[in-house]
Formats: structure tokens, sequence, C-alpha cells
């Protein structure tokens, strides 16, 4: 935490550009919490929060639009050729590209929010061929209110903030877990009347 606060506090608004830039196209960084950081200083004074919502929001953007497109360059080929090790099989991709055909632009947007898919957004979206203008805009959509929910929480929660996120992070797992429950349940209701 301490290197992340030099790094925001040392290089401001570049700092924090890079770090929500690269974990937009699937490099593990802490975007959200250099976002925090950043409205953090802007509440006292150190940066313009104008300009941190600003500056994250087109890294933000900007770094999925580059995992879109290393997704949809290459991506489907690599899954095809090493996904088996992953037990990712071609008609897996394929149920998942007509899942995203139906529901992608919910899932680009929502993704924002959970750790993990953040990070594959873009390269997901990409991978299964979401139509470019719908993803900019979805992810545009997701970006917006990412990065207005955690600079408002930043600049006015400001020093407790840390250990707010602490205690909503020991919640995600158990969202992430109730979403996997819920379209587990879906697909065997589905199967089960395919089978009827």
């Amino acid at each position: 935490m301490h290197a992340f606060t030099g790094l925001i506090s040392h290089y401001g608004y570049l700092g924090l550009a890079l770090l929500v830039l690269v974990e937009g196209f699937g490099v593990p960084a802490p975007g959200e919490t250099a976002i925090i950081l950043a409205s953090g200083l802007a509440g006292h004074g150190r940066l313009n929060i104008v300009f941190v919502g600003l500056v994250a929001f087109a890294a933000a953007v900007t770094g999925d639009s580059i995992g879109y497109w290393i997704g949809r360059s290459g991506g489907r080929r690599l899954v095809l050729r090493f996904g088996r090790y992953v037990r990712l099989t071609e008609e897996r991709l394929e149920r998942m590209e007509r899942f995203m055909a139906r529901r992608g632009p919910i899932v680009v947007a929502a993704a924002r929010f959970v750790e993990g898919l953040r990070q594959l957004n873009g390269v997901v979206a990409g991978v299964t061929g979401m139509p470019w203008r719908r993803f900019v805009v979805f992810n545009a959509v997701g970006a917006a209110l990412w990065v207005g929910v955690w600079t408002s929480a930043g600049y006015f929660v400001g020093d407790h903030i840390n250990a707010i996120r602490d205690a909503l992070g020991q919640f995600e797992w158990y969202a992430v877990g109730g979403i996997a429950a819920a379209v587990a349940g879906w697909l065997l209701l589905r199967y089960a009347r395919h089978r009827r």
C-alpha cells in the first residue's frame, strides 16, 4: 500500500493513469485503490478531484479498449489452442459467445465492479466477438459508474476509506459465489427442461 501511495503522491495523475490503464487489459494492478488514494489526496487539497475523475475514466476506458483489441486480434486463436488446459473447449467458447451476444452489455458494465472480471472484461468481449461500438458504450457506462463511486468515496470518506473497503471486500466473494450459484441453478433448470 505504501508503494502505491508513494506512486500516486509522487507522480500524481500520471501514476493514477498508469495503474488504472494497465489493470484494464489484464495486468493485476490496483486501479481501484489508485483511484481511492488519488481521491483522498484530492480531499486533502493535493490533487483536483475533477481531474482525478477524468483521468481515471479515460484510463479505464482506454485500458479496456486495449484489452478488447488484444482479445479480438488473437485471443480466440489462443483460447482454441491452449484452452483445453483450463477446460475451455471450443463448445464452451461458443456458449460463452452466445451468452455475450445476449447479455454482453450488462456483463461489460457490471464487470467493472468485480475483481478479476474487471481486469479481463475487455479481453473477454474481444475474444467473444462483441461489436466494438456496443462494447465502447457499455464499457464507458461501467467506467463512469465505477470511477464515480470510488472517487466520491475516496474524496468524502478520505482516510477511513481503506477500512471501509476492506470491510466491503469481505463480502465480495459471497456476492460472486451467489451469482455463480444463481447461474449454475439457471443452467441446471435449462438442462432439465431440455431433457424433458
